[in-house]
Formats: C-alpha cells, structure tokens, sequence
C-alpha cells in the first residue's frame, strides 16, 4: 500500500529529499572528474512521488511524467561530460526540457553512491547473499568506505552453481551473465563491484578470494588475469543489473527520510543490450594458465569507469 500524507501537512520539498540522499550519499565522496547532484529541478518545489532508476533515459523519463513522478533519482549522470549548452532537439537536451516542462527534478548519485557505505556494492552483495566484510579499494581515514566490497557466502558451493546464483538474483538481460572458471572449483570469499570493474582484476587476485563479480570485463583483462596462479574466477554481469539493487537501497533512504512520500522502483530494462544469441559450436576448455606476474595498482578513475576517462 502507498504511504498517505497527512492533508494539513505541508509535503517535503526537493531540498529535503536532496539532504537525505546525500547524507547516505555523501557527495565528498565521489571523484573529481564525476557529476553527481541535483541536474534540474526547484528545490523549493514540494514533491509527493519519486522514482529511482539506473539510467535517466527518455523511456524512464516517459515513466516518471506518466506517473506524475516529481523527483527522478538515478544512478548514472545525465550530464556527465561538460555541455555548452541543452538543445531539445539533441537527446539530453530533450531530457533536460521534458523533464522541466513536467516539473520533474532530476538528483544523481554516481561514484558517491560506489563508494558509500552502504552504497551500490553493498546492495549488490545483499542481492547475491554475500556477507560483506570490508571495501575491496578503501578509502578514508578508516577505510570503511571505498570502492567494491569483499565478502563470504554462508556455506561453500561449485563455482558452477555460484554463477546460477548470480543469474537468479539480478535481473534478467539479453545475454544474462557470464563465467569464467572451473564450473567445479569451490566458492566461499568473494569480491565484487558494481558497474564497470575490470581495473580492479589485480585487488581482488590480492584480496585472496575465490570469485570475483563485477560488469563490462574486458577480453584481454579477463584473459591475462585468469592466467595468474591463484586468479579468482570471474563472473562478468551487465552493467546495468549490477547497479539495480541500489535502487531499492535509495528508495529506502527516501522513505525513511520522507514520510508519506511515494517512492517507487524503475523497473524498466535500461541495459542497451536487446538480443543476445549462443553460438553453435564446441570450444576447447582451457587448461588452468600458472603464471605469477604482477601489475600495477589501478587509479581510482580505473576502478570506478574503467580505463577512458569521460
């Protein structure tokens, strides 16, 4: 059931809903290069309804206006790179102008959202049922906050069936998810990272665990990798699904902070990815590679994006 407002209660504005996430989500915390904040809106503008989603895209956009939506909270920046200008007639501008037109405020909450504590890591574990134990890049005085998260699982399992587990708790996308490993090789401490995450291959062979889960893995750094003696075995997820279990964390910072407001979940597909088909031939399984080789630590510009900055 939706939550009710009390009539002769003014509703929270976009200002308090702005504080909220970014109490949760400090915006101390993301990187230099990132865009994370309130992108258009009043904040003196009540808001009644809020929508969280990965991606502001014009099909989540569509949602939120169809849905008298006055807050859309994202994941992903709609303006990441730095514009001249919003043009309805080019494909952001249109988000910005709809978006206004509708009385929609737009707040991201990017790399600050990475690496809070609990942030999209942590939601990410949560959805796998892996116990966290600590950052898997800390940052901080303490190193309680940070990049990725380092984990166990209740009870040991087939890597095999670690990847089944992966698929079953995300949700579904064209090419669903992908393993890299001895499907027989036992599985209890895992790493993992939310979003693009092969910049951080060299952490989690040094955090000693036994899987690593993240998204956009590369061909030659996967490869290169599961060539060290000792490598994780790797599970490689769509960006997207990787990052939608923070959506409901968010939504329950909102609803905590904002009584009465309506807080609902994007369930729309926004990974870019619309057909996925396995091919029909036989492949050689691979003998295990043993090598010892070391590579430099990533920056944390790598960890978060992967190699190409914005």
């Amino acid at each position: 059931m939706a939550p009710t407002m009390d009539p002769s209660v003014a509703p929270p504005d976009v200002a308090a809903a702005v504080a909220a996430l970014e109490t949760a989500y400090p915006p101390g915390l993301a990187q230099d290069w990132d865009a994370v904040g309130l992108v258009c809106g009043d904040p003196d503008e009540p808001v009644t309804r809020v929508l969280v989603a990965v991606d502001p895209t014009a099909a989540v956009v569509d949602d939120a206006i169809a849905d008298g939506v006055d807050l859309l909270v994202t994941h992903h920046p709609l303006l990441l790179r730095g514009v001249h200008g919003v043009p309805a007639d080019q494909p952001k501008g249109s988000v910005v102008h709809r978006l206004v037109r509708a009385g929609c405020a737009l707040f991201a909450a990017h790399t600050n959202a990475d690496a809070a504590a609990p942030g999209v890591s942590d939601a990410l574990a949560d959805a796998l049922g892996v116990v966290v134990e600590r950052p898997l890049a800390p940052e901080g005085p303490d190193g309680s906050v940070g990049i990725g998260r380092i984990g166990h699982l209740e009870a040991t399992e087939p890597f095999g069936a670690f990847v089944e587990r992966v698929a079953a708790a995300l949700p579904a996308t064209a090419w669903g998810v992908r393993g890299a490993g001895d499907p027989e090789r036992p599985i209890r401490r895992v790493a993992l990272s939310g979003g693009a995450g092969d910049s951080m291959l060299g952490l989690a062979r040094d955090a000693g665990v036994d899987a690593y889960v993240t998204a956009d893995l590369r061909h030659h750094p996967a490869d290169e990798h599961l060539q060290r003696a000792g490598a994780p075995a790797l599970v490689d997820v769509a960006h997207w699904a990787s990052e939608h279990p923070w959506c409901a964390q968010a939504a329950d910072v909102l609803r905590r902070a904002l009584p009465g407001v309506t807080v609902s979940v994007s369930t729309r597909r926004t990974d870019p990815w619309t057909l996925g088909a396995a091919g029909s031939g036989v492949a050689e399984r691979a003998a295990p590679p043993a090598s010892t080789t070391t590579t430099a630590p990533p920056t944390m510009h790598d960890v978060i994006e992967g190699a190409t900055q914005p």
